[in-house]
């Protein structure tokens, strides 16, 4: 049976300092668990939620989350890992983000054990002296012993001073929150070190820091991302989630099971590789759209690719003209994304029509009847004829 510790110690890359992490919990009371969240963007995937899964872990051993909505700090842009000057984002942009990622992340996070609060709370309280005062708690050396700072540096990139300034204001929500723990990504470390720093000095217990490793993509190279067109949206639909889930290999499916999930991990090595990974695709879907879908997913994906028969949910495209090249064919019914990509699928033998495999980019279509077109393993779409 696990401890509390080693519950909270799974997937995590680094505990700053365990034995500080030991005392808190000891105390018996309701620890304050600190999460920021700068609203960048309106949609999360797998990989952010990675944080929010160990987050999910200590609401469930009676802890509280305090989920800070950057609203005021994603005005600058958390410069973490990022090789030059972030656009700056508007006020109204930043709100509606947060709407979004709310919702989203209600889907994990017991809502009755997590306090919402936004930094603008504070931050647009404050006079130029105080955030004068703020700068006064860090020094430009320190800034520039940070790995991506000094690499900007070193390479003669603008930092702006405005960047400067995030590391100083993500500690000082720490300070606010009066946080026990506050947890994030590998590449927040430095921030998260930063909190510690900040509470010290306005006399405060020390938070404990905990790390988490940066999910890779589907891909199992490249962290997940949209720009690499790597991850898995929480907000896909289910067929799309469930068969992203199936086409990664074994090894990232035990590391997706180990970071997204409390299932014990010595059982899953015990299954059938195949078995583990729709085990895994359907918990996947059900925490996002609900048991119901996720059976109807795992039917629909048995139907497809292990019976090979159609899905029944197809799209419908009509082109409303007597004949097509198949090049073009793709990219205006949405199963590529432009003519050079449609060639490629095509030379790949990786498009079908009505099952059959189609290599023949100059190929024109008379359209006199209804087709079945394929591209890759999980598009389809339905041609009607005139």
């Amino acid at each position: 049976m696990q401890t509390n510790f080693d519950a909270i110690k799974r997937g995590t890359v680094e505990i700053i300092a365990e034995e500080d992490l030991k005392k808190k919990l000891d105390k018996g009371r309701p620890l304050n668990i600190k999460f920021g969240a700068d609203p960048t963007a309106p949609d999360i995937h797998l990989g952010h939620t990675v944080v929010l899964e160990k987050l999910k872990k200590f609401q469930e051993l009676g802890h509280n989350v305090v989920f800070i909505i950057g609203d005021y700090t994603a005005r600058i842009g958390d410069p973490s890992g990022k090789s030059e000057i972030r656009k700056r984002m508007s006020e109204k942009e930043v709100r509606e983000n947060a709407a979004t990622y709310q919702e989203q992340v209600f889907r994990i996070l017991d809502r009755k054990k997590t306090k919402v609060v936004y930094n603008s709370e504070w931050f647009d309280k404050m006079s130029f002296s105080d955030l004068l005062e703020l700068t006064s708690h860090s020094t430009i050396a320190q800034m520039l012993a940070r790995a991506d700072f000094k690499k900007r540096y070193t390479e003669g990139k603008d930092i702006s001073i405005l960047e400067f300034m995030y590391p100083l204001l993500q500690a000082y929500d720490s300070v606010k929150v009066n946080a026990d723990i506050e947890l994030g990504g590998t590449d927040q470390k430095f921030n998260l070190l930063m909190g510690r720093e900040f509470q010290v000095d306005y006399g405060m217990e020390p938070q404990v820091v905990i790390t988490m490793p940066l999910l890779e993509g589907i891909d199992g190279i490249k962290k997940m991302s949209k720009s690499y067109n790597n991850y898995i949206g929480i907000n896909e639909v289910p067929k799309d989630i469930f068969g992203k889930v199936m086409s990664v290999s074994d090894d990232l499916m035990l590391r997706y099971y180990e970071l997204l999930t409390d299932c014990d991990l010595e059982e899953v090595k015990s299954m059938n590789p195949r078995d583990a990974k729709i085990g895994l695709g359907k918990r996947i879907v059900k925490q996002f759209h609900g048991e119901e879908a996720a059976e109807e997913t795992w039917g629909e994906f048995e139907k497809v690719f292990v019976k090979r028969g159609l899905p029944e949910d197809m799209e419908v495209y009509s082109p409303g003209e007597p004949r097509m090249n198949v090049v073009e064919l793709m990219v205006k019914s949405g199963l590529a994304l432009s003519r050079n990509e449609a060639r490629r699928i095509i030379r790949q033998g990786a498009f079908k029509i009505d099952q059959k495999k189609v290599t023949d980019d100059k190929l024109v279509l008379e359209l006199d009847r209804e087709y079945v077109l394929q591209s890759g393993k999980r598009k389809f779409i339905r041609v009607k004829g005139a």
